[in-house]
C-alpha cells in the first residue's frame, strides 16, 4: 500500500543529502521545428475542444449520480495517466461516452463500470478502489486506523500468509506465527490463487478497541483467534550484528521492511550503533520490501554515496525528467556493502538497490528483483465513492535503465531462504567487497 506514491511534491525531501533540481528537460525528440509544429497542433486542438465545452458541461449536468461518478473517474485518469496511448485503445474518449451514457441501477454497477474502464488500460496498478479499501489506505497513511500487527504476503502456493508479526502486537501476543495461512477473517473466507494480501488487510483493520475473528492454518491444523485491534507502529528498520567467516569479521545487518520519510534517519542511527559494536562491513536486507515512499529509498541510498552521484530519474507523462542526485557525501562511502534482494523487492527498494549497484558502491546479492519501475498516486472520488490509483510517472536508474517488468539483476546469485534474523547466512563471505566497476 505504501508503494502508492503521491504526486510530484512527494518527490521532495527535507534531507540536505539529495539535490533535486526542479528544472525540466524535454525529450531529445522535441527539436525546435517539431516542437513548434506540436505547439500549433495543440493550439488548434484546444480551439476545437473549447468550442464544445458548453455542450460538454450541459451534458454533465444532465447525468445521474452514477454516471457522474464514472465520468469523474475517467477524467482523473485522462488527466494524469502516464501512458498517453491509454493502453493502445482505439478510442479512449468513446469508451468514456459509452460508459457515461449507460443507465445504471445502482452505484455498485457504476463502480463496476469504473473498474472495467481502468482494467482496459492494461496497467495492474491503475485501478478502482472501493470506498472501504480507499478509506483503509487513507487511514493507514494518517495513522487513524488500528490493526493486529501482521505483515501479509502470498507464498509460492498462492496462499495469503502471515509473513511476519510485529513484536508485542495483538497477533504476537495471541500466538500467530510467520507462515501461518489465512483461512478466514470475520466471516470472509480467502481463496487460494484468488485472494490478495490487500483483501486480508482490509478485513483486519478497523476501529481501535474493536474485535476481529481470525482463522489461520498451520501444518494442516485450523487455529481460531479473537483479537482486539490496536494502533500499530510498524518497526520498518531492524538491525543486528553478525559474525561472518573469512577475513570479513563483524557485519552489521540492517533490515528495511519498507521505505518511509524517516527511514534514512533511522538507518543512519543504526549504522552508527553497529559501528560502535565493531561492524566493519554492512548488509542491507530488503528482501520482501515492496517499496514505500520514493524519497525514503533515495535518501537512504544517499547515505552510502559520494556527492554528485545520480540516484534516480523520474519521468512524467510529458516526458519531463526530474533528476535526483546526491548533494553531499554520505556517512559511509567506503565500507564493504552488500544489498540482499529477492523477487518481492520492488519499487522504492529497487531504486535503492539500483542506485548503489550502478554507482559501483554495493554488491547486489540474492535473486532478480520484482520489476516495478512506475509510480502511482491516489485520487478520491466525490460523494464517498472510493478512489482511483493512477500510474503517473516512471523512473530510470542512474544508468537510465528502465526496470519495469524487468527487475534489477544481481551481481551474485544466492539463496534468499535464510532467516530474517540471520541474513548473512545467504551471502558468501567473498561477497563483502566493494565492486570495482558499476554494472
Amino acid at each position: 500500500l505504501l508503494a502508492l506514491v503521491g504526486s510530484s511534491h512527494a518527490f521532495v525531501s527535507p534531507s540536505s543529502a539529495v539535490h533535486r533540481p526542479m528544472s525540466t528537460i524535454l525529450k531529445a525528440s522535441h527539436r525546435p521545428d517539431t516542437f513548434f509544429q506540436h505547439a500549433v497542433s495543440t493550439l488548434l486542438l484546444s480551439l476545437v475542444l473549447s468550442s464544445s465545452l458548453p455542450a460538454v458541461a450541459a451534458d454533465y449536468n444532465s447525468l445521474t449520480p452514477e454516471q457522474k461518478s464514472v465520468a469523474e473517474a475517467w477524467r482523473l485518469v485522462d488527466n494524469s495517466f502516464l501512458d498517453r496511448a491509454f493502453g493502445n485503445q482505439e478510442d479512449w474518449f468513446q469508451l468514456r461516452q459509452d460508459a457515461v451514457h449507460k443507465k445504471y441501477k445502482s452505484m455498485t454497477q457504476a463502480q463496476e463500470a469504473i473498474s472495467e474502464i481502468l482494467q482496459s488500460l492494461g496497467d495492474p496498478y491503475t485501478k478502482y478502489l472501493p470506498p472501504q479499501k480507499y478509506q483503509s489506505i487513507v487511514d493507514t497513511a494518517t495513522g487513524t486506523l488500528a490493526g493486529v500487527g501482521i505483515e501479509i504476503s502470498t507464498n509460492s502456493l498462492g496462499n495469503v500468509i502471515c509473513s511476519d508479526v510485529e513484536a508485542n502486537s495483538p497477533a504476537a501476543l495471541a500466538g500467530i506465527q510467520p507462515d501461518d495461512v489465512f483461512v478466514e477473517v470475520d466471516g470472509t473466507r480467502f481463496i487460494k490463487d484468488k485472494s490478495t494480501p490487500d483483501d486480508v488487510a482490509v478485513q483486519l483493520r478497523g476501529p481501535k478497541g474493536s474485535k476481529v475473528g481470525v482463522v489461520m492454518e498451520r501444518n494442516g491444523k485450523t487455529l481460531d483467534y479473537i483479537l482486539t485491534r490496536e494502533p500499530i507502529k510498524i518497526t520498518s528498520v531492524q538491525s543486528y550484528l553478525s559474525n561472518v567467516g573469512g577475513n570479513v569479521g563483524k557485519v552489521g545487518v540492517v533490515r528495511i521492511k519498507s521505505f518511509s520519510a524517516t527511514t534514512a534517519e533511522t538507518v543512519k542511527s543504526a549504522l552508527a550503533e553497529l559501528k560502535k559494536k565493531g561492524a566493519q562491513a554492512f548488509l542491507i536486507d530488503v528482501r520482501g520490501n515492496p517499496g514505500g515512499l520514493l524519497p525514503g529509498g533515495v535518501d537512504t541510498a544517499s547515505l552510502f554515496l559520494e556527492a554528485n552521484k545520480p540516484v534516480v530519474f523520474v519521468v512524467d507523462k510529458k516526458g519531463i525528467v526530474d533528476s535526483q542526485a546526491t548533494f553531499v557525501d554520505g556517512i559511509d562511502t567506503s565500507s564493504p556493502l552488500v544489498v540482499l534482494v529477492d523477487g518481492k523487492t520492488a519499487s522504492a527498494a529497487e531504486v535503492f538497490a539500483a542506485a548503489l549497484k550502478e554507482n559501483g558502491r554495493a554488491t547486489i546479492a540474492g535473486e532478480q528483483t520484482f520489476g516495478k519501475g512506475i509510480i502511482q498516486t491516489i485520487r478520491e472520488l466525490s460523494n464517498d465513492n472510493g478512489g482511483v490509483a493512477i500510474t503517473v510517472a516512471r523512473y530510470e536508474t542512474p544508468n537510465h535503465n528502465d526496470i519495469n517488468k524487468q527487475g534489477v539483476p544481481v551481481n551474485v546469485k544466492t539463496s534468499v531462504e535464510c532467516p530474517k534474523t540471520d541474513a548473512t547466512a545467504c551471502v558468501p563471505p567473498s561477497t563483502f567487497q566493494k565492486p570495482s566497476t558499476a554494472a
